[in-house]
C-alpha cells in the first residue's frame, strides 16, 4: 500500500501531464483548421491534373512510343515503396497505420519474388520500418526542421525518385500516406505513381457533356512535362494530407490522455483520502486505547 506522500506526488505528477496533454491538444486544434484547409484547397488541383493526364493518356495507351512515366519499363520485378508519415509521435495510430499499410504490401510482394526498395518520406515511418526491413531502406527524407511545408519540399522528393526511376533503379512506385476525412478519420491510402496509373479505361465515368480539346503544343509534349510535374502534386498532396491527418490525430489521442488523465486524478484522489481516513481512524483508535488503559 503506497503511502500517502506517494499518493500525493503521483496525484502532482498526473496534473502536470494533463497539463501536457491539454496544451498539446489546444495546439493541434489550432493547427488543424490551417493544415485541413491546405489539404482541401490542393485537392481539386490534383484531381483536375489526373483529369488532363488520363484524357491525354487515353490516345496512348496500348500504343508504342508512350512516355516512359506512363507506359513504365515493361517490367514488374523492382517495386519501390514511398512510406510517407509524420516527423513526430503522441498521435495515437497515424503513423503505424500507414507503415502498417505499406508493409503488409512489401509482405505481399516480397512473397511474389519481387523485389521491395523503401524510400521513407518523415522519421517516424523511417524509425518503424527499419525495425524489420532495414536493409530494404534505400533512402530517408525528414522535414523535421521545416515549419510549413511547401511544393518545393514535395518537388525535392519527386526529383529523387525521378532520378531514381531514370537510372533504373526501380520499375514501379507506390506512395503511401494518410488521407483526411475528418478529426477521428484518417484512412490510409496507396497510390501508384510510376507508371502513372490513369483512368482510361473504355468504361470509364467522363463528365457529361464530353468535350473535345485540341492541345498546343502537341499531346505527346504535353504529357512529358505534366508526367514528372504530376508526382510531385501527388506527393504534396500527400504530405498536406499527412499533415492535416497528424494534427487530427494528434487533437485526437491529446484529449483522450486528457480525460484518462482526469479519471487517473479522480481515482488517485480517492484512494488518497481512504488512505488518510484509514490513518487518521487509526491514530484515535491508539488515543482511545491508550486513554482506556490509564
Amino acid at each position: 500500500m503506497p503511502s500517502l506522500k506517494d499518493l500525493k506526488n503521483r496525484i502532482s505528477s498526473v496534473k502536470s501531464t494533463q497539463k501536457i496533454t491539454k496544451a498539446m491538444q489546444m495546439v493541434a486544434a489550432a493547427k488543424l483548421r490551417r493544415a485541413q484547409e491546405a489539404a482541401t484547397a490542393a485537392r481539386p488541383y490534383a484531381d483536375r491534373m489526373a483529369e488532363v493526364l488520363s484524357a491525354l493518356g487515353a490516345a496512348y495507351a496500348g500504343r508504342d512510343g508512350a512516355p516512359a512515366l506512363l507506359s513504365g519499363t515493361g517490367r514488374d520485378q523492382v517495386h519501390l515503396l514511398v512510406v510517407a508519415t509524420g516527423e513526430r509521435g503522441l498521435a495515437g495510430g497515424f503513423n503505424s497505420s500507414i507503415v502498417r499499410l505499406a508493409r503488409d504490401h512489401a509482405s505481399r510482394l516480397i512473397k511474389d519474388g519481387k523485389t521491395v526498395k523503401i524510400l521513407t518520406v518523415g522519421r517516424k515511418g523511417n524509425d518503424i520500418l527499419k525495425r524489420t526491413y532495414a536493409s530494404n531502406i534505400v533512402g530517408t527524407v525528414s522535414f523535421r526542421d521545416v515549419k510549413s511545408i511547401g511544393y518545393a519540399n514535395a518537388q525535392s522528393v519527386g526529383e529523387k525518385i525521378l532520378a531514381m526511376y531514370e537510372a533504373g533503379e526501380f520499375d514501379v512506385a507506390t506512395l503511401f500516406y494518410a488521407g483526411f476525412r475528418s478529426v477521428i478519420s484518417q484512412v490510409p491510402t496507396a497510390t501508384q505513381l510510376i507508371p502513372a496509373k490513369l483512368d482510361t479505361a473504355p468504361g470509364a465515368a467522363t463528365p457529361a457533356p464530353s468535350l473535345v480539346y485540341e492541345y498546343e503544343p502537341g499531346e505527346e509534349e504535353i504529357l512529358k512535362d505534366l508526367l514528372p510535374r504530376n508526382i510531385s502534386v501527388q506527393i504534396f498532396r500527400a504530405m498536406l494530407e499527412n499533415q492535416a491527418s497528424f494534427y487530427g490525430a494528434q487533437m485526437t489521442a491529446m484529449d483522450n490522455a486528457t480525460r484518462n488523465a482526469g479519471d487517473m486524478i479522480r481515482k488517485l484522489q480517492l484512494l488518497y483520502n481512504r488512505q488518510r481516513q484509514a490513518q487518521i481512524t487509526k491514530e484515535l483508535i491508539e488515543i482511545i486505547s491508550g486513554a482506556e488503559a490509564l
